[in-house]
């Protein structure tokens, strides 16, 4: 019951409030994209438009407010890469041999990209982009303490079923991307609270990642830990921080996990059959792609043409580099890879200043590269191209770059002694 009151409260009460400011409308349909309460709490939460409801009622206060402002500064390549992605997916959809099939992946992908646009639109403070992560962080945080709260009873949801219309490899690449973000905030946050709720959460979105027995998922946190003590600033209080997560990562992965994980990387005579199939897999999207260069062969096209190659119809290509080549051509490929790429790398620019007058830039560029990074590494073996979270994590990127000149004048920061010292003279824009 508990689960339906808030649904409706979130549902209806945000879209009034995204009449009156569109900006609350984005935090509750990010909510829910992540939370998916029918998935959730489906006992209690029938099946519904909630999200819908929401995004409607954030359009019409995003066109009662003139749109937004479209003044997006430093974060102009990011915005345009966002835009040609989402653009040339439209084009690929338009010469696919499945129009159902492909319209239908355009409209999936017009419901994350478009909020990311207006996101950016809406954007004009550090307070704002702080609600983002916090919305996020606790979200994920959320779904995660469901997941150990299920793993302790004996059962093996996760694992199984997924949650939300997500297999366990996109759920548990999701907490890894996640595991890095709260992490970061939580370095960030001044108050013990907050950052106690920052590190819990972290932490249990990385026990997800082992008892949810994917490869994807922990190869994502490892990359985002290797990421994150580069990232940090090398204090001591920082530095005791990181050694105390590795020893608890440590402690909450077993045998079993050690030696699920070391098949991800094994030698052709010991590699079991899923990770044999993947490289296979990969082999005949890159045949694709070579056949198709430029427009792919239309979105969600993969599972249906993978019968030509002797695959089960349906069949995922489990990688989403390979996958967005195959349907999308190489400069659907090089447009969402510069949609990340863009946003990873002027955070590490960020990272790195000396000057910045409002310590969240540093910060949240630590927790966006730390969690985007491991994300493209983990989403090399899984096709995930429709997980909102990393575009929601990139949107926290994107919006500090739109503003960061104009609110962060020099100063002496306490974070000069950057690990990415090579990178911090550079300016932003």
């Amino acid at each position: 019951m508990k689960g339906l009151i808030f649904t409706y409260a979130l549902t209806y009460g945000g879209a009034v409030l995204s009449l009156l400011n569109p900006f609350y409308g984005l935090l509750i349909y990010l909510a829910f994209a992540i939370l998916r309460p029918e998935y959730l709490w489906p006992w209690s939460v029938p099946a519904g438009n909630y999200s819908r409801t929401v995004a409607i009622a954030l359009l019409a206060g995003w066109a009662l407010r003139g749109f937004g402002k479209w003044e997006f500064g430093a974060a102009r390549a990011f915005t345009w890469t966002l835009l040609g992605y989402w653009g040339w997916m439209i084009v690929s959809a338009a010469g696919a041999s499945n129009q159902a099939v492909a319209w239908n992946h355009v409209e999936l992908h017009s419901k994350i990209l478009l909020p990311v646009f207006i996101g950016l639109t809406l954007i004009e403070s550090t307070q704002q982009l702080r609600q983002v992560a916090w919305v996020l962080v606790l979200c994920l945080g959320f779904l995660a303490w469901e997941a150990n709260w299920d793993h302790l009873q004996g059962g093996s949801r996760i694992r199984d079923e997924g949650f939300g219309a997500m297999d366990n490899n996109s759920f548990c690449i999701a907490m890894a991307a996640g595991a890095g973000l709260s992490f970061f905030l939580g370095l960030y946050e001044r108050s013990w609270w907050q950052k106690l709720v920052c590190f819990a959460a972290a932490a249990m979105m990385v026990h997800v990642t082992m008892f949810g027995n994917s490869r994807g998922g922990m190869l994502g946190v490892i990359v985002t830990a290797i990421a994150a003590l580069y990232l940090i600033p090398k204090r001591p209080l920082e530095l005791s921080l990181v050694v105390v997560a590795a020893l608890v990562g440590l402690r909450l992965a077993g045998p079993q996990v050690w030696d699920r994980f070391s098949t991800t990387f094994a030698t052709a005579e010991s590699r079991d059959a899923s990770a044999e199939s993947r490289l296979q897999l990969w082999a005949d999207c890159w045949d694709v792609m070579q056949k198709n260069p430029l427009t792919g062969i239309g979105p969600d096209h993969w599972p249906l043409i993978a019968s030509q190659y002797g695959w089960p119809s349906g069949k995922e290509c489990h990688s989403l580099w390979f996958n967005a080549g195959a349907e999308l051509g190489f400069p659907g490929l090089g447009l969402l890879a510069a949609f990340y790429g863009i946003v990873i790398w002027h955070s590490l620019r960020i990272a790195g200043r000396p000057d910045l007058r409002d310590r969240w830039f540093g910060d949240s560029a630590r927790m966006v590269a730390a969690a985007l990074v491991g994300f493209a590494v983990s989403a090399s073996f899984v096709s995930l191209d429709a997980l909102e979270v990393p575009y929601y994590i990139a949107l926290l990127g994107g919006g500090s770059l739109k503003i960061l000149d104009k609110v962060s004048l020099p100063f002496a920061s306490r974070d000069a002694a950057s690990p990415v010292s090579g990178l911090r003279w550079q300016p932003v824009s």
